[in-house]
């Protein structure tokens, strides 16, 4: 299998396939951190799909071996979800509006309760600082490491550790009144 950075420079030669699977490979991640910034799936897709170009525009002057691929569009998303938020500050994010995929797997009940617990922790995250979402998220939803966070939010790791460490506490903190109706029992 190609590496990232081999396929974004096979795109810049011209291979269409190649740009096909770097979209398969990371526009579903990136979607998914702006969702979970944002709490928009609609702004999510328009933010993935504005870092994506960038991509292409960029592949060019890629210098492989200089940074991964997948940090750098990252960095690409945190910074328009940033730039979107600015824009909107005072705005409200319909938390309903963000669909669930279907997994076939689970029981009505079950997609019920992930759907509550889904809808549950989006709700937490949108109470924490913006700082500290990027941080929950990326560490513990894109399970990405405290160095690769620290080069995508351009902070030490230590900040990266404090602000994943905050706002793992506050989401506890938001959520712990929540156990029993989200199903979590005390075993």
């Amino acid at each position: 299998m190609a590496s990232d950075d081999a396929l974004l420079v096979l795109y810049a030669n011209g291979d269409a396939a190649a740009a096909a699977e770097l979209m398969q490979r990371l526009a579903p991640r990136a979607l998914g951190v702006a969702i979970r910034v944002l709490g928009s799936r609609a702004e999510a897709e328009d933010v993935t799909q504005e870092a994506m170009m960038r991509l292409w525009r960029m592949a060019p002057e890629w210098q492989p071996g200089q940074a991964k691929v997948s940090t750098w569009l990252y960095r690409v998303v945190m910074n328009l979800c940033i730039d979107l938020k600015r824009r909107q500050r005072g705005g409200h994010v319909d938390l309903d509006a963000i669909p669930e995929p279907p997994d076939p797997a689970s029981s009505a009940a079950e997609k019920l309760q992930d759907l509550a617990r889904q809808d549950a922790l989006q709700q937490a995250l949108m109470q924490l600082p913006e700082r500290q979402r990027q941080a929950v998220v990326l560490r513990h939803i894109e399970e990405l490491t405290n160095p690769e966070i620290s080069g995508i939010m351009e902070i030490s790791v230590e900040a990266v550790e404090s602000l994943t460490a905050r706002g793992k506490r506050a989401l506890a903190k938001c959520l712990a009144n929540r156990r029993e109706e989200l199903g979590y029992s005390d075993v």
